[in-house]
């Protein structure tokens, strides 16, 4: 089994501690916003390691919409490329945990619908979108099966 190499940003190792150390009972929430976060387990890229990400709480039915705006800055976070390098995640959501592929959204017609659900979960992602020339990557984690 890959060993687990917890984020070297504080915050982000403290809330993956307390949202997995409790089983999904406490750290629910993204720092002092309120706003809900999943745990994103996915494999790095480079490392082959265990990677854990906390991101927005953003669902569409059964699936759960990974938006990659690193706060609008120049450069996609490195679990986007985790992802693209190894589609298979889980998804800790609360107790609940999951097995998960995700595929990045490239149709136009989809990604618009996804975006505007993951702005109304979470609005500043159209700042980040507007700071930012990059075009934020969206992705959809659906479950196995």
């Amino acid at each position: 089994m890959a060993e687990y190499i917890p984020s070297t940003r504080d915050w982000v190792a403290e809330q993956v501690e307390l949202y997995e150390g409790s089983q999904g009972t406490e750290g629910l929430t993204l720092r002092d916003t309120g706003l809900p976060v999943i745990i994103v387990t996915n494999t790095g890229a480079k490392t082959g390691a265990i990677r854990k990400t906390p991101l927005m709480r953003v669902v569409d039915g059964d699936n759960y919409v990974l938006v990659g705006s690193q706060g609008g800055a120049p450069k996609h976070p490195v679990w986007v490329y985790n992802l693209t390098a190894e589609p298979n995640v889980e998804i800790r959501d609360g107790t609940i945990v999951q097995s998960m592929r995700v595929r990045e959204v490239i149709d136009t017609e989809e990604r618009n619908r996804l975006w505007a659900i993951a702005v109304e979960a979470f609005p500043p992602y159209t700042e980040y979108q507007n700071k930012t020339s990059r075009v934020i990557k969206v992705f959809l984690a659906e479950p196995k099966g």
